[in-house]
């Protein structure tokens, strides 16, 4: 006979699955191990969080899941697909795959706090839903779980899956069994460290931030960017996904079939001209419900000049 906690746990992965989620795993909520704490710490202080300075922030919270939920006993790890099934046209101005269709912070929060409303009435127990936004080191969380490895790209890859995958995590005071750790490494394979067009890449999985084309287009709000982004930038006007591109482990990615993650026709027509002839308020309607609203209409603005000085 299985044990109640065996039951239980297995009846959170399959209320997961049919929520659309594509990989769900538990990890016992201890505090973070000592080497992870110190590379983070590390990477802060060599100034590789670049322009996130909200990265340096609350790293006591991202040390102890407990922090966030007190009586923690599990951190539920969570993947959702969101490569897309139909893309840009080449001679567009790319964005990257994760902002095509309805922002994902709103899909996610809906599908783990829905999920975390059926653990909370089978167990008894107190949740709390974590997006991005939220201060918990997500790829660490997702590894201990069983999810997949952090490849050199510095994302979470899922064996037989690959890296084109939201994450998110359910912090419980349930005690659910933990899923054994994935043990997956990259090798020597190195081709993101090699596409990457900035050379932001290591290959010990972390990234250098103030070299990352999708933090500078995507994070980096200020009027200027590094004199050299023009030259590599080429098509790009939101993110960057070469990374990913060439990754091996997404040379067989399916497509999501989540519906809200489906490219809007916005994102698929969208050009310089359009974008330059775009007022502030337009902006705001356009994008309400897209993650490209987190730009901010003079980043996007002066994302799209970038491609004059390109000329």
């Amino acid at each position: 006979m299985p044990s109640p906690s065996i039951d239980i746990a297995q009846q959170i992965k399959s209320q997961a699955r049919s929520l659309g989620f594509d990989a769900c795993g538990f990890a016992e909520a201890t505090p973070v191990d000592a080497e992870a704490v110190a590379r983070y710490d590390r990477w802060i202080e060599l100034g590789h969080n670049g322009c996130m300075q909200w990265a340096a922030n609350h790293r006591d919270l991202r040390r102890d899941p407990s922090k966030l939920l007190e009586g923690a006993q599990t951190v539920i790890s969570l993947a959702l697909n969101y490569y897309p099934a139909r893309f840009q046209p080449h001679d567009a101005l790319q964005i990257a795959y994760y902002a095509y269709g309805r922002d994902y912070h709103e899909v996610l929060r809906e599908k783990l706090t829905e999920l975390a409303h059926f653990i909370e009435q089978i167990t008894h127990c107190t949740t709390r839903p974590c997006v991005d936004s939220a201060p918990i080191r997500e790829r660490y969380w997702a590894q201990r779980a069983g999810i997949g490895f952090i490849g050199q790209n510095n994302c979470l890859i899922i064996p037989g899956k690959g890296s084109y995958f939201f994450l998110g995590e359910i912090v419980t005071t349930a005690q659910l069994p933990a899923d054994a750790p994935c043990d997956m490494t990259c090798g020597s394979c190195g081709k993101c460290i090699k596409a990457c067009p900035t050379g932001a890449l290591n290959g010990n999985g972390a990234a250098d931030a103030s070299r990352c084309l999708s933090c500078l287009l995507i994070e980096n709000h200020d009027e200027e960017l590094p004199d050299w982004v023009p030259e590599v930038v080429g098509d790009r006007i939101v993110g960057c996904d070469e990374c990913q591109r060439c990754c091996p482990h997404n040379a067989h990615a399916t497509a999501t079939a989540i519906e809200d993650f489906s490219p809007t026709e916005t994102v698929m027509n969208l050009t310089r001209d359009r974008i330059q002839g775009m007022t502030a308020g337009e902006f705001k309607r356009t994008f309400a419900h897209s993650a490209i609203s987190r730009l901010r209409y003079k980043t996007l603005l002066r994302n799209a000049n970038l491609h004059e000085k390109c000329k």
